[in-house]
């Protein structure tokens, strides 16, 4: 029952948030112009007009035009932004049986969200721009959804699931295949109890050594041929996309001069300390608390003369990498309405020596999250998360929050064992972030700036 009086609140504060935000910006806003009118004018039943600035695929303005055909819905701006808000309410619904998979527990018989569920649902980045007509928050909801399903062996659901998410962004194809890797690990890893079968090397992540890493791609060949069947949906969805690719000379729709992919290696880093910046709560709310946390990433990086070595070696890569492949991209250099503006100028351009100091501060993070996310994992569950942000985050050249929502959400409801007590931490941190944010978008603009935003 309080579940279900959580989830109202939940609804009802999203509902007051939209009417506030209508009323006080009440023209479209950033890049909602060219979404806007893009929607407007297939809602008028012009699916021929379509603006080259736009990057993303029109799935975004077909829900509107759905939810206007079958609701009788207006595509005014205020009911534009209502479809961006029913995805964000929908979010914890999505979240429910990806937490409970992890956790390996049931959802609640009465399809409500649980606790971890709705905590999760006002992630920051998610919040924000689930009031403006943007597609991040539809596009997770279908991420959400298709690796459900993958995670739930219903295949041809989740190809169909993926490749309506494909319609709003189309980079979500590294995420359709994501599931699909996610759940034959899973069938993997529960059919070594059968004897019999080969079986895929996968030794539970904490206690493995780097030799185990090299056996588990060692034995990757002799199990591919078991999991192939479950792929064939996922062909069709592989086929529809370089189908798109071929016929639109690349992976960038529209304004493809102000979107040209670069190998962006530092980016990973950005979202690793992105990641522990928003979710330390869940990191230091471990079984063994905080201290140990510390202790344990550090015995990891200085435990012993060898792996003091590596680090040391790794850190040397990682600065190389800071060196040639930092990206001072135009946009967020001369666009001061977004927070990343001044967190590039005021850190990471205080000193040359900035980003290299921050080395060692991104190799603990991403231990803590090895640490945290692989205590209920086996080895290559934990790793094949990170594999598939590389080809997400590496040819970005943009330092931008949103390109890191989905990663963010996957690698957070891996985390299966959060207390309640570090639940209302999370709850309360976002909350607090959350507040500020909306306040300063809404009541403090700027003189010549406009209103800030993530």
């Amino acid at each position: 029952m309080a579940t279900a009086t959580y989830y109202a609140l939940f609804c009802g504060v999203c509902i007051t948030v939209l009417k506030e935000l209508n009323v006080i910006v009440d023209e479209p806003y950033m890049d909602e112009p060219f979404h806007i009118l893009q929607a407007q004018a297939y809602c008028r039943g012009d699916f021929t007009t379509w603006d080259p600035k736009i990057t993303t695929p029109p799935g975004l303005y077909i829900m509107s035009v759905l939810l206007k055909r079958i609701f009788m819905f207006k595509c005014s701006l205020p009911m534009l932004r209502l479809t961006t808000v029913l995805a964000l309410m929908s979010l914890p619904l999505g979240l429910t049986p990806l937490v409970c998979f992890h956790k390996r527990v049931r959802p609640l018989p009465s399809f409500l969200p649980t606790a971890d569920a709705l905590v999760l649902g006002t992630f920051p980045i998610a919040w924000f721009f689930g009031f403006l007509y943007y597609t991040e928050v539809p596009s997770l909801v279908f991420v959400v959804w298709t690796v459900v399903a993958a995670s739930q062996d219903r295949h041809w659901l989740a190809a169909l699931l993926g490749l309506t998410s494909c319609t709003f962004r189309q980079t979500n194809i590294v995420w359709v295949l994501y599931a699909y890797a996610a759940s034959q690990l899973m069938y993997l890893r529960f059919r070594r109890a059968v004897p019999g079968p080969k079986n895929l090397h996968d030794p539970p992540a904490l206690s493995a050594t780097p030799e185990d890493l090299v056996r588990s791609v060692a034995s990757a060949p002799q199990v591919i041929v078991d999991t192939l069947p479950s792929f064939i949906p996922y062909t069709f969805v592989v086929a529809a996309f370089a189908g798109f690719v071929l016929y639109n000379g690349g992976i960038v729709l529209g304004d493809k001069a102000n979107h040209i992919p670069a190998f962006h290696i530092p980016q990973l880093y950005y979202f690793i300390a992105f990641s522990t910046a928003f979710g330390w709560p869940v990191l230091i709310c471990g079984t063994d608390g905080p201290r140990k946390l510390v202790h344990d990433v550090w015995s990891r990086m200085f435990g012993s003369h060898l792996r003091t070595f590596l680090t040391m070696i790794v850190s040397l890569a990682m600065g190389i990498t800071v060196k040639f492949f930092t990206i001072h991209h135009p946009f967020l250099l001369s666009d001061n309405r977004h927070y990343t503006f001044y967190i590039w100028r005021r850190i990471y351009m205080l000193h040359p020596m900035v980003p290299y100091i921050l080395i060692p501060v991104y190799m603990a993070c991403a231990w803590a999250w090895f640490l945290r996310v692989g205590r209920e994992q086996t080895l290559l569950q934990t790793l094949i998360l990170p594999m598939f942000v590389l080809p997400t985050l590496l040819p970005t050249p943009l330092l931008e929050p949103r390109y890191f929502l989905i990663p963010y959400i996957l690698l957070r409801c891996q985390v299966a064992d959060v207390p309640t007590w570090g639940l209302g931490l999370e709850g309360v941190w976002y909350a607090g972030v959350n507040a500020l944010t909306m306040y300063i978008f809404l009541y403090l603009p700027r003189e010549g700036v406009g209103r800030f935003m993530w």
